[in-house]
């Protein structure tokens, strides 16, 4: 079997170096399909090594409370303003104070964003994000300061912390405290600038960069006194018990909300799954849409392996002749198309990660490397071969020997 293999490979270079330009097109359709799956993928699985990292560094102590969400279909990509924009969050402030009060929780905290934008007298940022929390958020999420201070019970009306960028955007400078801006008309004053995060993407859903966190009565009186809670943030005592604080929350909405199971509890590695899921079917989508050159790319490999076999209709009557069965033949073309289909995958591969590279230096986060990439592109370029090979491949072997020797004698 070796032996007959190595005389394919033989065989089938000879073939393709006598067609050197028609064998290198076709490689280079294969490894463009190759390159924007894995240029795709890479880039999905640095979004989630990203979000893992971040839910590493919290610790096994943290949950998150969000409202009810289903699985993202392709509706969500077609709709440009979702279904939960319009919505009303299940979450109250009751839910505040009952979860609060169980024995295993050391601190709660609410995340209410508004819409609308901030301004300070010579400047209106085109990027701002404005929300609304309470001082426990502080120690929950463990955000550092640069400059200032975070909300308290003293400096909780008409203040706010903002985000560096946010800072820089506004008043030209990362030390704004004592700076005053304005939401809606409303004076506020700066009393603390985040250290820089470059973390857009992030469990919170928020860019703390570019936001206005203010206190959470604050955030009330400026929609109209009622409390729209996006999240709620828990710190637990001990991450020894983490099933059980999840199951006690749990038991606590529902009880709230008579008996409605319309919130979620997030718990460890969790935590990231909302996010990862949307990501990772936004990256099914685009690699489904990226499929389509790989296809291309196969069509090629079809339509070079069936000139191939016409002009050498000839060569295939003597192998015939000579004793080579109808497996020899598929097998002869087979390796020709997967010598063609690998080596344009393998530089798919190499030239999809170097695409990835170029689109992370405009982006705040690295492609992801694993083998399962690795596996997809190395399969789907061997999968390739076989599915568009396999056709010329039998059409060769089913050629009449005598009728193919008198064709061109």
């Amino acid at each position: 079997m070796p032996v007959l293999f190595s005389e394919h490979y033989r065989t089938a270079r000879q073939s393709l170096d006598r067609a050197r330009l028609r064998t290198m097109l076709t490689m280079i359709g294969v490894a463009i399909g190759v390159a924007s799956i894995t240029a795709v993928l890479a880039l999905s699985s640095g979004v989630n090594r990203v979000l893992d990292k971040q839910v590493a560094e919290l610790g096994d102590s943290m949950a998150i409370i969000r409202p009810k969400s289903n699985s993202p279909t392709l509706a969500d990509l077609s709709n440009p303003t979702p279904l939960t924009a319009y919505t009303t969050s299940p979450l109250e402030e009751r839910d505040l104070a009952a979860i609060q009060k169980q024995p295993d929780i050391a601190a709660v905290a609410p995340i209410m964003t508004l819409s609308g934008s901030v301004r300070s007298r010579s400047a209106t940022p085109k990027l701002s994000t404005i929300v609304a929390t309470t001082p426990e958020f502080m120690a929950i999420s463990e955000f550092n300061l640069s400059d200032g201070q975070f909300l308290d019970e003293q400096t909780r009306h008409n203040t706010a912390v903002i985000g560096m960028q946010l800072s820089i955007d506004l008043f030209g400078t990362e030390q704004s405290v004592g700076q005053r801006f304005y939401i809606r008309g409303q004076p506020i004053t700066v009393v603390g600038v985040l250290k820089r995060q470059n973390q857009p993407i992030n469990y919170n859903n928020i860019d703390f960069d570019h936001a206005a966190i203010i206190s959470f009565e604050s955030g009330k009186l400026f929609n109209g006194g009622v409390a729209q809670i996006q999240q709620i943030n828990v710190r637990a005592k001990s991450a020894a018990n983490m099933s059980q604080v999840k199951s006690s929350i749990e038991a606590t909405l529902t009880k709230n909300h008579d008996k409605q199971k319309d919130a979620d509890v997030f718990v460890g590695k969790e935590i990231a799954k909302p996010n990862s899921n949307f990501f990772n079917f936004i990256s099914v989508v685009m690699a489904v849409i990226a499929s389509i050159s790989l296809i291309v790319g196969g069509v090629g490999i079809m339509n070079i392996m069936l000139v191939g076999v016409s002009e050498r209709t000839r060569e295939i009557g003597l192998r015939k002749a000579v004793g080579a069965s109808n497996a020899t033949i598929v097998g002869q073309f087979l390796v020709e198309a997967l010598i063609i289909s690998s080596i344009g995958g393998l530089v798919g591969f190499f030239g999809g990660y170097f695409i990835a590279f170029l689109v992370s230096l405009v982006i705040p986060y690295d492609p992801g490397f694993s083998w399962a990439i690795a596996g997809w592109a190395a399969g789907l370029s061997i999968g390739i071969g076989v599915l568009f090979g396999l056709y010329p491949a039998i059409r060769a072997s089913l050629k009449d020997p005598i009728e193919s020797l008198r064709r061109y004698h």
